[in-house]
C-alpha cells in the first residue's frame, strides 16, 4: 500500500480500490479502515435473500382475528421472500384514532413478525373511510 501526498486519493495495491481520504498523514494516526469487496457485497445480498418465514397469509389471518378486520389485503413486494409487505387494513377498531395510533395498534398485533421483515407499510382505514375511497 502506498500514499500519494500530492492528492487526496489513496491507492491500495491489492484489489486496486480507490478511496478518498482527508490526507495521508491522518491515516497513520487513525484506526485501520476496511472496504467491502465484491465478495462481501454478494454475501450481504444472499443473506437478505433468505426468507424471513413471514407470509402474506400469516399476516392476513393474524390481522383479521386480532383487529376483527373487515378487509385485509396484503401484497408481498419482495418477490416471495417475505422481506417487504404493503397492507390495506379495514377495521372499526380504527374509529376515533389518528394515523399514528392506528399504526401502533397494527404493529402491536404483529410484534413478533415485524422484526423479521425489512419493510412494512400499512394503510389503515375505518369501514366508512374505505367505502368513501370506492375500493
Amino acid at each position: 500500500m502506498f500514499f500519494r501526498t500530492s492528492s487526496t486519493i489513496t491507492k491500495l495495491s491489492r484489489g486496486y480500490h480507490y478511496l478518498t481520504v482527508p490526507n495521508a498523514a491522518q491515516i497513520s494516526r487513525q484506526a485501520p479502515f476496511f472496504s467491502l469487496s465484491a465478495r462481501s457485497f454478494s454475501a450481504v445480498g444472499a443473506a437478505m435473500a433468505d426468507t424471513s418465514g413471514v407470509t402474506a397469509e400469516l399476516l392476513q389471518k393474524k390481522l383479521e382475528v386480532e383487529l376483527e378486520a373487515k378487509t385485509v389485503k396484503i401484497e408481498d413486494l419482495s418477490g416471495g421472500c417475505g422481506q417487504a409487505f404493503q397492507a390495506v387494513i379495514v377495521s372499526d377498531k380504527f374509529a376515533g384514532k389518528n394515523l399514528l395510533a392506528r399504526h401502533r395498534l397494527v404493529n402491536s398485533v404483529l410484534k413478533e413478525e415485524i422484526p423479521k421483515i425489512h419493510a412494512w407499510t400499512p394503510k389503515c382505514y375505518t369501514t366508512e373511510q374505505y367505502q368513501a375511497l370506492g375500493e
